[in-house]
Order: structure tokens, then sequence, then C-alpha cells
């Protein structure tokens, strides 16, 4: 059952790009603005969206760029009134499964962040900048992130394997929880850099060890990481930090409210992590109160299966490094 939930859970991340749209909106002089658009390659093209502006503002497009993973264009903008109550709007959204973060920093030095998506694909920017919108939309981002993220959940999935007991499942999610804080803070604070790519191939190494090491157990072998799951789980959580700070850095911040954001963001992580172990938890006891009758080999079934997904992740993000 938990199998064909990750499944669907594949499905969906791939159907959905984490990876949002981005605008960026900087007020120069009081009519000149710098705009930058970013979107996220799917496949190998640049789904087709634009943005849409007030009536009279005009744009001259000076750069473009091709990145692996995103289209940039960036625009130098005139507009001769205030851009306070005015709409703006994504066109072509609604034909996408795409999210799009707008940043607008203006002469005043207020800033805004703002959320377009398919079924919201325009917005009024507000008279205000509103700490709120900065928290509401990075809890979101937070919580779509770690349920769509299937090497984090898997990886989570097989702590929830090692662990048996209430006490020693809060100390190993807890563990997990201030270790990936950490480093997603250090590496968002430009403290501690650490490339990407190498990052992502060990978080795959890591369910790949979780699965081995449940194999192991069912084996009846005590390893030190079945006596002391919180310690793997610290360890390789502060790997999983400069991955969702990599994917925090795609998505951008806004400039006023990192430490905001940043902090929003890790609860929407942790939220999102919570609610995928009650689903985890109640399947499982459902399945208990079934009481069917289960092959020998059943047991076997959902690590080799982890393993075999995380390995195969292994080798095309080692490949891609390469």
């Amino acid at each position: 059952m938990v199998i064909l939930v990750l499944s669907l859970l594949g499905e969906y991340a791939y159907a959905h790009e984490i990876r949002p749209a981005y605008l960026e909106i900087k007020q120069q002089t009081a009519d000149r603005y710098q705009v930058l658009w970013k979107i996220p390659i799917l496949g190998n093209k640049a789904p087709k969206i634009d943005p849409v502006f007030p009536q009279n503002f005009s744009l001259e497009q000076i750069e473009d760029e091709f990145l692996p993973d995103a289209y940039i264009r960036r625009y130098q903008g005139i507009y001769q009134d205030n851009l306070n109550g005015k709409k703006i709007a994504i066109q072509g959204l609604d034909l996408t499964l795409i999210d799009v973060l707008v940043q607008i920093s203006l002469l005043d030095e207020s800033s805004y962040t703002l959320l377009l998506q398919p079924d919201n694909a325009s917005t009024i920017i507000p008279e205000e900048p509103s700490k709120w919108e900065v928290i509401k939309l990075y809890i979101i981002l937070g919580i779509e992130h770690i349920l769509i993220g299937i090497d984090h959940l898997l990886f989570v999935l097989g702590l929830l394997l090692l662990v048996s007991g209430t006490k020693p499942l809060i100390q190993t999610i807890t563990a997990f929880t201030i270790a990936h804080s950490i480093t997603l803070g250090a590496a968002t604070f430009n403290l501690i850099q650490v490339p990407q790519a190498p990052v992502e191939a060990v978080i795959a190494l890591s369910i790949v060890f979780l699965a081995r090491e449940y194999l192991m157990i069912q084996k009846g072998v005590k390893s030190l990481t079945a006596q002391y799951p919180w310690v793997v789980a610290f360890s390789f959580g502060l790997l999983h930090g400069f991955g969702f700070a990599g994917v925090l850095s795609e998505i951008g911040f806004p400039q006023r409210d990192v430490p905001l954001a940043l902090l929003t963001f890790n609860i929407g992580v942790e939220l999102g992590q919570l609610i995928f172990i009650g689903i985890v938890i109640f399947f499982w006891k459902a399945v208990q109160e079934m009481r069917l009758p289960l092959p020998t080999w059943f047991g076997k079934l959902l690590p080799y299966s982890m393993g075999s997904i995380a390995a195969f992740w292994l080798v095309e993000r080692v490949v891609g490094f390469w």
C-alpha cells in the first residue's frame, strides 16, 4: 500500500514542477524597472507562459539566457504610474501545472512576495507589504516540496522501518529535523557551500543504506544503526538539509524577509513530513487490522523496492554529475 502511495506521489511529482517560475520586478528610478523572468525547463523546452503587466507598462528585452534547467529573460521596463493596486497576471499559466513566485521591490524599500498558480493566475499588487503573505507562501512551498520530494519521503520511510516505539520515533525524527535545519540555514546564508549534484547522489545513497539496514534487522543482525537510529537520521539529515537549500535557492527569497522565508519554509517541510508519517502509520494500522495472511517474501518487498529505486537514482545522478 505504501509503495502504491509513493508511486502515485511520484507521478504527481513528475507532473507538478516544484521549481516555480520566477518573476522579479525591481524599481530603479521613478519610472524605470528591471524585470527578470525565469521559466523552468520541462523536458527539453520551456512552457509558453508570459507575464502580463498593467496597461502602459512597456518592456524592452535586453538579454535572454538558456540554462540546463531554466530559460531566463531580462527586460528594461518603463511605467509612469505606481504599481501598488495594479494587476499582474501570467498568460498561459492555466494550461500548466507550474506556480509562479513574484518578487517586487520598490524605491521606497517596500517589497512584496506573491504566488500565482494555474487556478489563480492573476493578482493585485497590495498597497502595503504583508509578512503574512510571506509566511503563507513559504509554508505552502515547504509542504509541497516534501510531499512531492520522493527521495526525502523514502528516507523518512526508511527511518520509520528501523524504529520501533514512540519514544525512539520521536528522537529519530527530531534528530533528522535538527540536522537538516542546521545545514539548510547555513547554506541559505552562504556559511557553507556544497555542490548540489553530489548532495543529490548521496541522498539516494542514504536510502540504499537504510534499505540494507532494514534487511539486516530482518535477518537478526543488530547493527549500530538499529540501536541508535537517531545517529543515522542526524548524519544523513545534514545532507538532506543541503538538498532543501538547493530547492529554496531555486525558488528565491524575498530580499528583506530571508530569515522569515527560511523559517516558514522549514516549518512547511516539517508539516509535510508529519503528514507523510501520519499516512504511513494509518495504512500500517489498517493492514494490521485486516489480519491478512501475508507470504514470507512480503516483508522484503518494501526494502528491496526502496533500495532498487534509490540505486537507480544514485547511478543516474552520478552519471549526470560526471
